[in-house]
């Protein structure tokens, strides 16, 4: 299995729900590289993300950055900053991957919908 991160856009969210299940095709998940999303949590980048407001497998478990060996929920009301973050990180890197993390992010924001990420 590759070292890769993945993000996607949950329809519905379920509030008790315990999310532990790998299931990146049902939510239409995008790729980042783990090495690549690594270098970018070592910098500024990575300070920012551990001040993003996200869950760990559930909406009772609050939680700060992504789950990097599990789950994380990402709300609504976290995605223009997380999209702030990435474009920021997208302005030196020119990524492809960051490019479609942004559009994913962007379609949760347009939809209203929570963002699912898969850790390593």
């Amino acid at each position: 299995m590759p070292y890769v991160h993945e993000f996607g856009i949950v329809a519905c969210i379920e509030k008790d729900k315990e999310y532990v299940h790998y299931e990146p095709e049902k939510y239409d998940c995008i790729i980042v590289d783990g090495d690549f999303l690594d270098e970018l949590m070592s910098k500024d980048f990575g300070e920012k993300m551990h001040q993003l407001d996200t869950f760990a497998h559930n909406t009772n478990r609050p939680y700060k950055s992504l789950a990097y060996f599990g789950i994380t929920l990402i709300p609504p009301s976290s995605h223009k900053q997380f999209l702030h973050i990435v474009s920021e990180a997208n302005d030196e890197y020119k990524s492809e991957e960051l490019e479609e993390l942004m559009k994913k992010i962007t379609e949760a924001i347009k939809g209203d919908k929570w963002m699912i990420h898969f850790g390593v």
